[in-house]
């Protein structure tokens, strides 16, 4: 399903090498990262501790750390709760050999509709964005912020394009514009464009109208799953 990421706005454009390698832009955007951690992680903390033994009932680790890619290209463990089963790429790579299907969709969409690696409870953090509960950890330790183009994987470097430039001047985000919008109806190339928008308006004002919008957007079921 293609979606129209132009209906997706955030204000005028402005020129990405000037707001992002400013530092009064970049200080401004970690300050508003570590007042939102400072005052969410209390709540985070108990929250996830519920999450993390229940996870640890079901069998195996709660945590999952994937590399991804940061700012600047470096290259970060990004936390997450599992909501995988545990040999989840073994069983990737057995679906999509089995089902020209599945594989057609993982080219263009990099994931699965019905993905058949999601355990149960799995697909109950995923419906409400619970299981990048841990990606707050990555915020505090500056790898993160909590708006942002989504950390991509270095496998997924390539379909960036002329534009992976661009997303190294950025922190990956918690949420974005992928997020406010339903970002399961995006081909990977469409939410590239997404990135490059946010990126070209950016401004402490659109985050926090971002932050503001996501949480309809997860009550309505428009995050992970």
């Amino acid at each position: 399903m293609s979606v129209q990421t132009s209906d997706i706005s955030l204000g005028p454009p402005r020129r990405l090498v000037h707001v992002r390698r400013r530092p009064a832009s970049l200080f401004r955007q970690r300050l508003v990262d570590c007042i939102i951690c400072f005052f969410a992680m209390p709540l985070a903390v108990a929250l996830g501790g519920v999450i993390a033994l229940s996870i640890r009932l079901d069998g195996g680790p709660a945590l999952y750390s994937q590399r991804r890619v940061g700012h600047g290209g470096r290259i970060f463990n990004c936390l997450k709760f599992r909501s995988m089963v545990l040999n989840a790429d073994e069983r990737l790579e057995e679906v999509l050999a089995a089902d020209p299907s599945a594989r057609e969709q993982w080219e263009r969409y990099q994931k699965l509709e019905d993905d058949p690696r999601i355990t149960p409870l799995g697909r109950i953090l995923r419906a409400c964005s619970l299981d990048e509960l841990p990606q707050l950890i990555n915020v505090c330790r500056g790898e993160m912020s909590i708006v942002g183009p989504r950390p991509i994987l270095t496998e997924q470097v390539l379909l960036y394009g002329e534009s992976f430039p661009e997303y190294c001047r950025l922190r990956p985000g918690i949420t974005g514009l992928w997020q406010i919008a339903g970002r399961n109806k995006f081909t990977f190339a469409e939410r590239v464009r997404l990135d490059m928008q946010y990126a070209k308006s950016w401004s402490v004002w659109s985050d926090l109208r971002i932050i503001l919008l996501t949480i309809p957007a997860v009550l309505a079921g428009r995050g992970a799953k």
